[in-house]
């Protein structure tokens, strides 16, 4: 399995997602956006994950990479491929399969609870979940209109639309899974301007005092990419 990813700030990699790979073998790639690196040819990799940025999917004045970005992201999808999106690219793969990103009502930073759908947790990939997970977040932005054939399964109090899958083999999260304790702390310390308090919005000592949160979000994305991997492989997706 050949997995590249898009990064979009130095702070944010794919965390649990590359040891995750490592581990099971994987050929890794990436391209660092920020850097204007050159973005792979489809035929180059198998799986893509997009990951996370404190910009909007529409600031292409600031960030000019982003055009083409949307671009080789909408290749990717018709092209068959296994995405993963991660907050800001869960929100470039919505805005790339004909949804709406608009800011979400509340700003939403640190451990929140997710409601799953019942739908979504009998699926073999989201069957280990319990009902309610606790997840980080990060955003003011979310998807808040998918087209008829993407699937949401996720919402909570703060946030309608947590997560979605799309073809059976595009998932968009809003919600970070992936973060280290490493990524989290840089985010703190990157974007903590954003942490205005908030009744959805922790302090940064809320948000760095729970290890074994960090410890459960990843042992759930472990579990995710081995059925997924398992699955793609059997032609079942």
């Amino acid at each position: 399995m050949r997995l590249h990813y898009l990064q979009h700030v130095p702070f944010e990699d794919p965390g649990s997602i590359l040891i995750w790979a490592k581990e099971n073998g994987g050929v890794i790639t990436n391209t660092q956006l920020y850097k204007n690196d050159p973005l792979p040819k489809q035929q180059d990799f198998d799986w893509l994950v997009v990951m996370g940025g404190p910009m909007n999917i529409y600031a292409e004045e600031d960030y000019p990479w982003l055009a083409a970005e949307k671009v080789f992201i909408r290749e990717a999808i018709a092209s068959g491929k296994v995405i993963i999106g991660l907050c800001l690219g869960a929100q470039l793969l919505a805005d790339a399969i004909g949804g709406k990103v608009t800011r979400n009502l509340y700003q939403e930073i640190g451990w929140f609870p997710i409601c799953l759908s019942e739908e979504v947790r009998s699926s073999p990939l989201f069957s280990f979940f319990p009902q309610q997970p606790v997840v980080f977040q990060w955003h003011g932005d979310t998807f808040s209109v998918l087209p008829e054939d993407a699937q949401n399964i996720a919402e909570n109090d703060a946030c309608q639309h947590q997560a979605f899958i799309y073809r059976k083999r595009v998932f968009g999260f809003q919600f970070h899974l992936e973060n280290t304790p490493a990524i989290i702390k840089g985010l703190v310390e990157n974007c903590g301007e954003e942490m205005v308090p908030n009744v959805y919005v922790q302090t940064p000592e809320e948000v760095l005092a729970h290890p074994e949160y960090i410890e459960q979000n990843n042992r759930w994305m472990d579990m995710f990419l081995t059925q997924l991997e398992a699955m793609d492989r059997k032609g079942e997706l």
